[in-house]
């Protein structure tokens, strides 16, 4: 069962990794100036929205993936 976990645990890892990086489009050293002040303020809408959100979730389960597997390795 744990080795099942842990192969659980390090896809959910990579598919995190994955989507933290498609969230980080232009935020950049550019989008930082104050001249681009407009985006710092911008609600996420569609797409950027789902991805925040499938983030948190998976975020979550890996948190009781691995809360799971520290415990059954008791």
């Amino acid at each position: 069962m744990g080795g099942f976990l842990n192969v659980i645990q390090l896809i959910l890892a990579i598919f995190i990794i994955v989507l933290i990086l498609l969230q980080s489009k232009g935020s950049g050293i550019t989008s930082s100036s104050a001249a681009d002040s407009s985006k710092i303020f911008s609600s996420r809408r569609g797409f950027e929205l789902r991805l925040f959100q499938f983030t948190i979730l998976f975020s979550i389960i890996f948190a009781l993936v691995a809360l799971s597997n520290s415990l059954i390795k008791q």
